[in-house]
């Protein structure tokens, strides 16, 4: 792959994890979304490529961590048996 496919990957990550933080911030989506949950995979995934493309270390493991938490909800999303972590009150 080339230096400049490593990048494209990692902008579209930005894109994703952005898109992700302002639909929460805009209230459009909840925390527990499916929706959420795919942009925060996608996003995360495609920053530990780019990460491991460049050698950050720290940054791939931040952004895979995020990425297994991330497809953790997505199962539970898909089985539906995803509950909300914030209690209200």
């Amino acid at each position: 792959m080339t230096i400049d496919a490593f990048l494209g990957m990692g902008i579209a990550g930005m894109i994703c994890i952005l898109a992700g933080f302002l639909l929460i911030q805009t209230h459009k989506v909840t925390a527990d979304s499916l929706l959420y949950d795919v942009l925060n995979f996608v996003g995360s995934a495609l920053l530990v490529i780019y990460g491991l493309a460049g050698k950050a270390w720290p940054f791939v493991i931040l952004n895979g961590v995020f990425a297994l938490y991330s497809l953790y909800d997505i199962v539970k999303d898909l089985q539906g048996t995803h509950t909300s972590k914030v209690r209200k009150g």
